[in-house]
């Protein structure tokens, strides 16, 4: 382990094994890659003169469990980069908690660290700055997508101090951030941004991120960094399966075949069969005049809904591990096996599975394991002991968004979700069967629609900040006009103003309900 110690941008001590070694200093962030260069198989972790004596060496191996973990933290509650970022990024990444490991790629000189042999990988393929909180800002921008798992990480620290705020970087910065990180197209849209909401007109930063050039990395530039975590995350590698289903008998059926023939079985599989005719029965005969190699547990309920239906199973869930699966899928026997090949090798306790449909174009997969935004609730698996007490909320039952918002609960316990291309499931896509009946909403007979749906609104006030919502509404808007019927700029616009509102109102009144 290389330990820098920085002030103002400049290199202030360099300790291995409480020696210090000599480097030239001049930048900081070359002089990382100068320390990388000379220790490529130890951990380079920077901190800032201030935090010393704060820096929590006992945490330190847990952190950095795999070579493609880069994690700081940053005890002030406000970033580097301005709040104003969230008018061009609407991801789960921007509204970091900080009293949790969070992933994010707002990383701070404050305190972190990364593997040497990532920097190495890199050296040739990244911009070196004489500021060491952009360089890691962007750092951890471009190479999020490409498997490196960056997180906000409280660990990093002990004893935090009371801290107020650090300053944010300039527009200039901003502007020149979201240029070099982002299309072109949200250059625009954060000058727009800026003026409609705060009334500030960002000229010169705007006209001068002009001239900078998008930075991106190659795909294969880190595959020579092997992934082998030292946490154990698997203790009895049981697993069970939910599965909530709805007028799919035949192929609910093959997925059940399909779990029998797995070489590492599930302990149980958890059913949850809806039908919201009050007469109807369980069309399930096949479950108990067959013989299954696992046990199953049938529950059957006239109450219609994914999120009641999920919640009923998880309650019956009592192995290590949770597959949440669809009943319109399809894998292969080595599924199992797979997972926990791969659970064990990145030290994850929240998977999200590749799941597309049959024929899918492989160009457009994402072939790639990175941090994901969403969680999917029919492809992914999760320890169990995470799941106690969580359920799936129920404000947003017949709508959209209890995905996106289950996913946002296991991140606030300091849970990550990790995407892997492989082991894929095959999604069917079944048509809708059984009795179905669309529910009568509270706003369906609104005189004014609301626009998004109110259950998107819900999500969106719950989980993303003011400036994230904002750049939500001006996409929104902007997309939205080429769509529809009214031409008129300045009618189009106060009418849609009225159905935002009317989302806001409504979404509101989901927040209030218990």
């Amino acid at each position: 382990m290389v330990i820098v110690y920085h002030e103002n941008n400049k290199v202030i001590s360099v300790w291995k094994a409480n020696e210090i070694i000599l480097f030239s200093g001049k930048n900081i962030v070359a002089t990382l890659f100068e320390i990388a260069s000379a220790f490529p198989n130890e951990l380079l972790i920077w901190c800032h003169s201030d935090f010393k004596s704060n820096l929590n060496f006992h945490e330190l191996e847990s952190i950095f469990h795999h070579k493609r973990i880069m994690a700081s933290y940053n005890p002030f509650p406000n970033s580097f980069l301005s709040d104003g970022i969230g008018y061009v990024d609407e991801s789960v990444f921007i509204n970091v908690n900080k009293k949790v490991t969070y992933p994010t790629w707002q990383m701070s000189s404050i305190a972190g660290g990364i593997d040497a042999s990532v920097l190495l990988a890199l050296k040739d393929n990244i911009n070196v700055s004489d500021n060491l909180d952009y360089f890691l800002h962007s750092l951890a921008k471009l190479t999020m997508h490409i498997g490196i798992l960056c997180y906000s990480e409280p660990k990093l620290l002990k004893e935090i101090p009371n801290q107020t705020k650090i300053n944010n970087c300039s527009n200039f910065v901003l502007f020149r951030f979201v240029k070099q990180h982002y299309r072109t197209r949200w250059v625009f849209l954060l000058f727009l941004n800026l003026f409609l909401y705060e009334r500030k007109i960002a000229l010169l930063p705007f006209l001068l991120s002009l001239f900078y050039f998008q930075r991106k990395l190659k795909k294969s530039v880190l595959d020579n960094i092997e992934i082998q975590s030292t946490k154990k995350v698997v203790e009895l590698g049981t697993i069970d399966v939910i599965i909530p289903t709805i007028g799919r008998k035949n192929y609910l059926y093959d997925v059940l075949k399909d779990l029998s023939k797995q070489t590492h079985l599930p302990e149980k599989v958890i059913i949850v069969e809806q039908n919201p005719n009050p007469d109807s029965v369980s069309k399930l005969d096949y479950l108990a005049s067959e013989t299954w190699n696992f046990e199953i547990k049938h529950i059957f309920t006239h109450q219609a809904g994914a999120c009641n239906a999920r919640n009923l199973a998880l309650a019956e869930v009592k192995s290590e591990w949770v597959f949440m699966a669809d009943d319109d899928i399809r894998i292969d026997k080595i599924f199992f096996k797979n997972v926990f090949l791969k659970i064990k090798e990145f030290g994850i306790d929240v998977m999200t599975l590749a799941c597309y449909g049959e024929g899918y174009l492989s160009g457009k997969k994402h072939e790639i394991q990175m941090q994901w935004g969403s969680f999917g609730s029919g492809c992914s698996i999760v320890k169990n002991q995470f799941l106690r007490g969580m359920k799936y909320d129920k404000r947003f039952e017949f709508g959209y968004g209890e995905d996106s918002d289950f996913g946002m609960q296991l991140r606030n316990l300091g849970i990550d979700i990790l995407y892997v291309p492989n082991p894929e499931i095959i999604h069917l896509k079944a048509p809708v069967g059984g009795f179905r009946t669309k529910p009568v909403l509270a706003w369906q007979n609104d005189v004014i629609k609301p626009k998004p749906s109110p259950t998107v609104m819900l999500y969106k006030i719950l989980h993303l900040n003011e400036k994230q919502i904002r750049g939500y509404k001006t996409i929104l808007f902007l997309k939205f006009y080429k769509k529809q019927s009214i031409k008129n700029p300045i009618r189009y616009f106060s009418k849609l103003q009225k159905q935002w509102n009317r989302s806001v109102y409504w979404a509101n009144q989901l927040k209030n309900q218990e």
